[in-house]
């Protein structure tokens, strides 16, 4: 059986709640189109994710060395904000709005909006395995010598899928991920 993109991210999401909360269309502007903001919802062969309003931005006051087996949380600042403003030539983590339930024949990659990437903003994420259920850590990333402006609740990345014809041999959930289930921005851990 043959299924359009769109058509199968939609049927996933309403029945098998694979993203949580789901916006069947694409979003460009609210107060009933009043204000624009960077869209977010289903696309033609994805899914375009919101930054969550709960940030974490790298600071250097203690001098730490980054290390990703001995991570100092003392190394963010945490705010709560309509907005992050994101330092110059520096990094904040994030979490997606969206609560994510991937199938066991599906992988996914995310990449940062064209919008956000056209200001200098990259935004990295690791693959969703077969399997991984979560909220999205998302890490934000400013590459230019002025301070960057991140909108919360408006779209950040983009999700596409890639169906495979048989579930893999095993999943992420399978192998004990440790990142399975994340509800907020985490940190690494090995």
């Amino acid at each position: 059986m043959s299924i359009q993109a769109d058509k199968w991210i939609s049927y996933m999401s309403k029945n098998h709640k694979m993203i949580e909360p789901f916006q069947e269309t694409q979003v460009r502007y609210i107060n009933e189109g009043k204000t624009k903001v960077v869209s977010y919802g289903l696309s033609s062969y994805g899914y375009d994710l919101r930054v969550a309003d709960e940030f974490k931005i790298f600071t250097n006051v203690l001098s730490s060395v980054v290390d990703p087996k001995q991570f100092d949380a003392n190394s963010f600042v945490n705010i709560k904000s309509d907005v992050c403003i994101v330092p110059p030539n520096s990094f904040a983590l994030a979490r997606s709005v969206e609560y994510f339930k991937i199938p066991e024949n599906v992988l996914t990659i995310c990449l940062g909006k064209s919008t956000y990437a056209r200001c200098g903003i990259i935004v990295n994420v690791t693959p969703f395995e077969p399997g991984w259920e979560g909220h999205v850590t998302l890490e934000i990333s400013n590459t230019t010598p002025l301070p960057a402006k991140i909108y919360a609740n408006e779209g950040l990345a983009q999700v596409i899928f890639f169906k495979g014809e048989e579930q893999c041999s095993v999943t992420y959930a399978q192998r004990g991920g440790k990142y399975m289930k994340q509800t907020g921005i985490t940190l690494p851990s090995v």
